[in-house]
């Protein structure tokens, strides 16, 4: 406890004093960064899972390939120059960039990304199900790495780019309890230090990390690229986005980014903050089980249509984000394999009472029933999981159905979704990369556990074909069967894709949102003129 307050004292009088000299007698040289950061479990690539970290990851580690903010499907170079297919088509060959360091000087080589992507795949924890098609690992020469796949006519390339894919030293990794080799499930224990420190070559490094309080970073000197502007990034745990409004009215947090409708648009006019919006491919679903022995009502098809029915989704999008949000019909964002709007309009779920209390009739429960809803009692970006759940509890209530509201803590809430413990929850979903397989294949896999479905035939057809398929319209076609079958069955009913705003003091420069897992380019970000 000692330890802790230290630390809170110690970052809390450097940012202070930092902030209180005059403008002109200091060049600054900390990013501080709101945001709401308790869903984060942990900052090691092979085990990260959550929807926060991967603004520290992408910034502390590179991957092979990358994405620009503005082309999700075409890849560009990053730890990896050039890429070609050999031994007919069935791998992808990798030159990597020469004189490439880690922070702490060391040169990296194939061996540091034959370790890190068999880590990630031998660890076996979530992360590993983004490498499903990734193969052996050869190296082929000093800066020279093959990466077989297990399925040609399914995509790799896209995966790479994904924080999960992080280059890192081995032998700084193996220092610290790192193992790449089969049993690593059992062995591994390098988590806890990749907890508070990183071992990879981006423009940033990790140094500490306290749950609930703050993640730090610091420049580092032997990064590759163009240098990063600021010596270090702190970003704060401010779950209360009135707290982030005053934070960044005053200029003692740099961006603020789970600010509400509301407080974003009280900011109209304001000299010293400027508000910066981003389309996303994230998704937010309202989710029920199918297991009766959760909820036996539930269990029934009719039922849980009569719930997805009864949502105002409209209202919640106008009401609580104030319009910035799309909503696209199921599994898959707008923009992700030919998945539009106006799927939504065609067959995706809509308000509709008349319906909702015909399907409760037909589920042998005209007069309603009960059920309980878990959800984390944080923020999500510009309104809150508390928010939401209690606006789809007022609609429900409209047709007779009780919903038990149980906010808990992140963690806690995690371990009971991830463990199929839960009549329904309030989830988001972000993909690591933008592979439609990352979305669809969880659909109908860990996640379909977690709610107690058992996918059909069809549907799991479905989606190993949409993989497999390199046609674009014959890829959307399917797709689209995939989303009916999901909607009919109604264990996923997506609330909403946000349209993300943050607001930017002016004492930075060159904020700027993207659609990737990462949010923000922090390298890119840099003291204002």
């Amino acid at each position: 406890m000692i330890r802790k307050t230290l630390i809170r004292l110690a970052t809390g009088t450097a940012i202070a004093a930092a902030l209180a000299l005059p403008a002109h007698a200091q060049k600054k040289t900390t990013l501080v960064i709101g945001l709401d950061i308790s869903d984060g479990r942990n900052y090691d690539p092979a085990r990260s899972a959550d929807l926060t970290p991967p603004l520290t990851m992408g910034a502390v580690s590179d991957t092979l390939l990358t994405l620009s903010t503005d082309d999700l499907v075409n890849v560009k170079p990053s730890l990896a120059t050039t890429w070609t297919l050999v031994n007919n088509a069935a791998a992808w060959r990798f030159q990597l960039r020469p004189g490439v360091k880690f922070w702490n000087g060391d040169v990296m080589t194939a061996e540091d990304v034959k370790f890190s992507l068999d880590r990630l795949v031998n660890v076996k924890d979530q992360p590993a199900s983004y490498a499903a098609n990734m193969g052996e690992v050869t190296i082929v020469g000093p800066m020279t790495v093959e990466i077989a796949m297990k399925n040609p006519k399914e995509p790799l390339l896209l995966d790479l780019t994904a924080p999960s894919f992080a280059i890192y030293s081995a032998k700084v990794a193996k220092a610290n309890g790192a193992v790449s080799t089969p049993g690593a499930d059992q062995t591994d224990k390098a988590t806890q230090w990749l907890n508070n420190n990183s071992a990879g070559t981006g423009p940033y490094y990790m140094t500490g990390w306290e749950r609930n309080v703050s993640v730090t970073m610091q420049k580092n000197p032997n990064y590759w690229g163009t240098p990063a502007a600021f010596e270090r990034v702190v970003v704060r745990h401010i779950a209360d986005g009135a707290a982030q409004l005053l934070a960044v009215r005053r200029g003692d947090v740099d961006i603020a980014m789970n600010l509400s409708a509301e407080q974003l648009d009280s900011l109209k006019g304001n000299a010293d903050v400027t508000v910066i919006q981003g389309g996303s491919t994230d998704t937010l679903y309202f989710m029920m089980t199918s297991n009766p022995d959760m909820n036996a009502t539930l269990a029934k098809k009719e039922a849980r249509q009569a719930v997805a029915a009864a949502i105002d989704y409209d209202g919640l999008i106008k009401g609580l984000v104030g319009g910035f949000a799309d909503r696209p019909p199921s599994f898959l964002p707008a923009g992700i394999a030919g998945t539009t709007l106006e799927q939504t309009k065609e067959f995706g779920f809509k308000e509709d009472l008349t319906k909702a209390k015909a399907l409760l009739a037909a589920a042998g429960v005209p007069n309603g029933f009960e059920f309980e809803l878990i959800y984390p009692n944080a923020a999500y970006f510009s309104t809150s999981y508390q928010l939401m759940t209690q606006k789809i509890q007022a609609d429900l209530a409209r047709v007779g159905i009780k919903m038990t509201l149980k906010p808990m803590d992140n963690v806690n809430w995690r371990a009971q979704f991830n463990g199929a413990k839960s009549q329904a929850t309030i989830a988001p979903w972000n993909s690591p990369s933008p592979n439609p397989y990352l979305w669809t294949g969880a659909s109908v896999q860990r996640v379909a556990k977690r709610m107690g479905w058992d996918p059909s035939k069809e549907i799991n057809d479905l989606v190993s074909q949409g993989a497999a398929e390199n046609d674009v319209a014959k890829q959307a076609t399917i797709y689209k069967r995939y989303q009916q079958i999901l909607i009919e069955n109604a264990n996923y009913a997506t609330l909403m894709q946000p349209i993300y705003r943050v607001a930017a003091h002016k004492n930075v420069a060159n904020v700027k949102l993207t659609p990737n897992v990462w949010k923000m380019e922090l390298a890119q970000i840099k003291p204002a003129s």
